[in-house]
């Protein structure tokens, strides 16, 4: 059977700690879209990390850890989180790199920087990892594979393509020197020398696991507002963080996926640009910042402090329903222990309309927020492991957002590691 694990909202809910807990039952865990320009936090017996590349089942010795053919594959990235993980006592993980995945190149990173300079206050938020540019070479039919790292003239013949017209945007929009396709032709070559044993036919490898019954967890990366088609476009990401693509990215049939996970943090949080109704400005804002995460809300891959706000029943249904979700796990609940009212958005009002629908991007920028307010339980609920044990007013919350959300919460988070969940069965 594969299980999905997907964000409901705008990426960082939370999904590496869901992912590192499940994969304790897994076999195989699969990134299958995406790239390292976003993080996961998994804290365990080893310490914390931060994971922008490898999937999260790396730190379970029995795991096979793959990068699927949808992937945006930094090889330097990966490579630079294999090894500290191992200086980090982490026994060697599983390692398995599609032959059709394709790379991240230099000047991916670099046209991504360009880019965002010359926009000025127009830009989109990139975290200037390439993927804009590395995803758009893809669907212009330019881009490289991890198989061509291994033919010399392959990969020769198909940068000098790709140069054509990068020379001319370096030269002309940006003023910038043209770009040596020899100098590019060598690093990559030696990425390639040192991905090499990973590297393998990994859809053939996921086919013959579900032949043999294996458990696959497939996961995604971001959530579904930032997904081109369904999200707050344009400032989305630039391939689908939806579970429907995952069968595409990670290289599974379809109908194999019978569990879809859509990982929600108890309030919400954002890093990037665009709409954001709930969002906390000034103290209000700063406290949520501070108390949230693991050690606060600030980007895991750019270290910015994350935008932050209340709960988005609006934006976290939508989410659910795009995603497909069985079920929710909801996390960070901890985080509001502090408060004596916890409101939630279960509306929106426009232009004197009140809805309860997710509406395009253009009328979400005039979007109000339409609160009910929840009495707060004012005390450390870390480490509880049993749903009936904690305070009653947490538990009327998580009823209100799954009665809001329309989907079963199945598991609650409420504290910074592994075993910090609660596996819940009412409802």
């Amino acid at each position: 059977m594969v299980t999905a694990v997907v964000g409901a909202n705008w990426g960082d809910e939370g999904k590496g700690k869901v992912t590192d807990l499940l994969a304790s039952s897994a076999d195989v865990v699969v990134r299958f879209q995406g790239g390292n320009n976003a993080g996961h936090t998994i804290i365990n017996e080893y310490g914390k990390f931060v994971l922008h590349m490898l999937p999260s089942g790396v730190f379970h010795e029995k795991v096979i850890n793959v990068i699927g053919p949808g992937a945006a594959l930094n090889v330097n990235g990966l490579v630079q989180e294999y090894e500290k993980l191992i200086a980090g006592n982490v026994p060697a993980p599983q390692v398995r790199i599609s032959d059709r995945a394709q790379v991240v190149l230099p000047y991916h990173m670099l046209f991504d920087a360009l880019e965002e300079e010359r926009l000025g206050s127009r830009q989109f938020g990139s975290t200037k990892s390439g993927i804009a540019p590395f995803y758009a070479d893809k669907y212009l039919k330019i881009g490289i594979q991890v198989a061509d790292l291994y033919n010399r003239k392959q990969l020769l013949d198909r940068l000098t393509q790709a140069l054509e017209s990068k020379n001319i945007l370096m030269e002309h929009l940006y003023n910038k020197e043209a770009l040596v396709v020899e100098q590019i032709l060598e690093q990559l070559l030696q990425e390639g020398e040192s991905i090499r044993p990973f590297v393998c036919d990994t859809t053939s490898l996921l086919h013959q696991m579900l032949r043999e019954g294996k458990s696959i967890l497939i996961e995604g990366q971001l959530g579904a507002l930032r997904d081109p088609d369904h999200g707050i476009y344009p400032y989305s990401t630039s391939s689908s963080t939806l579970a429907g693509f995952a069968p595409v990215g990670a290289g599974v049939p379809p109908y194999a996926i019978r569990r879809i996970i859509a990982v929600a943090k108890a309030y919400s949080s954002c890093v990037g640009a665009g709409p954001f109704v709930t969002e906390l400005m000034g103290e209000e804002g700063e406290e949520l910042r501070r108390r949230g995460g693991d050690g606060g809300e600030f980007g895991s891959k750019t270290g910015r402090p994350r935008r932050v706000g209340w709960f988005d029943a609006v934006a976290t249904r939508y989410g659910c329903m795009v995603q497909g979700a069985t079920e929710v796990a909801l996390s960070l609940l901890d985080v509001l222990s502090y408060l004596e009212r916890i409101p939630v958005c279960t509306a929106y009002e426009i232009q004197g309309e009140r809805i309860d629908q997710f509406p395009t991007t253009g009328r979400l920028e005039q979007a109000v927020p339409v609160y009910e307010w929840l009495p707060g339980w004012k005390c450390d609920i870390k480490g509880i492991k049993e749903f009936d044990q904690l305070p009653e007013e947490a538990k009327q919350y998580v009823r209100f957002l799954e009665k809001q959300i329309g989907v079963p919460i199945r598991s609650i988070s409420n504290g910074p590691r592994r075993e910090h969940f609660i596996e819940r069965h009412e409802g």
